[in-house]
């Protein structure tokens, strides 16, 4: 497995505490989650590449293996919102390691409560596993929306040694 980068300037980990602050997420009307599965993988490289439009994932031969491949990735803690026309609207790739790799939603999805929905999801399905707490790592500029979401959520700055 490839070292971990270095953190970005301005990037920050996050996390949650699974405790009693925790809410059932709400889904927004048109909006349905499922979990991952057959014939998702492209779609949801297509949705992060639109998403985060910084080219780090590659193309698609190249991101699947290493999703797919790497030892915390678990098909039941990827996480697919799929809007009332059947589209992929949000995701939550989430490693097993309590870790939001990525919470991708669509700039159409955006601002209706789906991506605070995944989340909660993502939360409970994680204190239904025995974790004590949830991490992610964002970017403090580049995501300023995305960090309000988190501290909303409960989520506080922690070191990056966890």
């Amino acid at each position: 497995m490839p070292e971990p980068r270095p953190p970005a300037p301005n990037d920050i980990r996050l996390r949650k505490i699974l405790d009693e602050t925790l809410v059932a997420p709400h889904w927004p009307d048109g909006f349905a989650m499922r979990c991952f599965g057959h014939g998702d993988a492209l779609p949801l490289h297509a949705l992060l590449g639109e998403v985060f439009d910084d080219g780090t994932d590659g193309p698609f031969d190249e991101w699947w293996p290493r999703i797919s491949e790497d030892p915390e990735f678990d098909p039941a803690l990827c996480f697919l919102v799929i809007d009332a026309k059947g589209r992929l609207a949000a995701a939550a790739l989430c490693w097993s390691s309590a870790f939001v790799k990525d919470l991708a939603v669509h700039p159409e999805a955006r601002g209706r409560g789906v991506g605070e929905a995944l989340m909660w999801h993502a939360f409970a399905i994680f204190r239904d596993r025995g974790a004590a707490h949830v991490d992610l790592k964002t970017n403090t500029l580049e995501n300023a929306a995305a960090v309000r979401l988190y501290e909303r959520l409960g989520m506080r700055p922690v070191a990056w040694e966890g």
